[in-house]
């Protein structure tokens, strides 16, 4: 089996934004794919997100998207994952830890002083935090939203 990661660029958007519509649908989101599409090339294009695509034999087969955070608790910037999905197939085959490892990478490239991640609702997703602790997270508690503007509905 021959893994590769790789830094998406802006004309794999599509790519991303279908690996990423995969994940919100495991999740139960609705996904609007026209609208993820735009965001997802959007926020490529101006460097607001890192995406990191992982391949299977030249397979797409997941992606991590990245974004840089700054809080003055981190000590200054820090890096937070966005979204990590890995295909159904490809799970057991601890590919995840790879692009776990590539995010660790690209954060210390950057400077940032930590990862974090905000795992789905416990305990459907028990699963999911289980990973991210196999792989050194630990937890620091829930995370909450408030919606802005449009989302707020």
């Amino acid at each position: 089996m021959d893994i590769q990661i790789r830094h998406a660029h802006v004309d794999e958007a599509p790519l991303v934004a279908v690996l990423v519509s995969r994940l919100l649908a495991e999740l139960g989101d609705e996904v609007e794919t026209r609208a993820l599409l735009e965001t997802t090339r959007t926020l490529l294009a101006a460097g607001d997100v890192a995406a990191l695509i992982l391949l299977v034999d030249d397979r797409p087969a997941g992606v991590v998207t990245l974004n840089q955070c700054a809080a003055i608790y981190a000590g200054g910037r820090f890096g937070e994952i966005c979204e990590l999905y890995v295909g159904p197939d490809d799970r057991s085959a601890g590919l995840g830890r790879h692009l776990i490892e590539a995010a660790v990478d690209y954060a210390r490239k950057a400077g940032w002083t930590r990862l974090e991640v905000g795992a789905p609702a416990q305990p459907r997703w028990q699963r999911t935090t289980d990973f991210y602790l196999a792989n050194g997270f630990t937890l620091v508690g829930p995370r909450l939203r408030l919606p802005i503007g449009e989302e707020a509905g």
